[in-house]
């Protein structure tokens, strides 16, 4: 059973920086595809970056790219995500996922392993 653990997040004021890990246990973690979603109060669920397995692909929505970067680290088993100039609308509870073998990896419902999530707080 794969577990998942996410830290860094916090409060910062827009235009800073943040970085989340997620810290993953379990069998051939490093097998699996990893992402970020993000839900903010009142809306739904937002994908926001994925790699793949292998580290070697990535994928951002559109609202973060140039922005956000994902990367995984397998001999550690931590995923991460680096956050600059961090905008008011970044504000939300950010969830890691893993999954194996997904048609897609922006499609949060194809996850099967959720972390408990981090609150990241952008102020003005």
């Amino acid at each position: 059973q794969v577990q998942l653990v996410e830290s860094g997040g916090g409060l910062v004021q827009a235009g800073g920086s943040l970085r989340l890990s997620c810290a993953g246990s379990g069998p051939s973690f490093s097998n699996y595809a990893m992402a970020w979603f993000r839900q903010a109060p009142g809306k739904e669920r937002d994908f926001v970056a994925g790699i793949g397995w292998s580290g070697r692909s990535t994928y951002y929505a559109d609202s973060v790219k140039g922005r956000f970067t994902i990367s995984k680290d397998n001999a550690k088993n931590t995923v991460y995500l680096q956050m600059n100039s961090l905008k008011l609308e970044d504000t939300a509870v950010y969830y890691c996922a893993a999954a194996r073998n997904i048609p897609t990896i922006t499609n949060g419902e194809y996850f099967d392993h959720w972390g408990q999530g981090t609150q990241v707080t952008v102020s003005s």
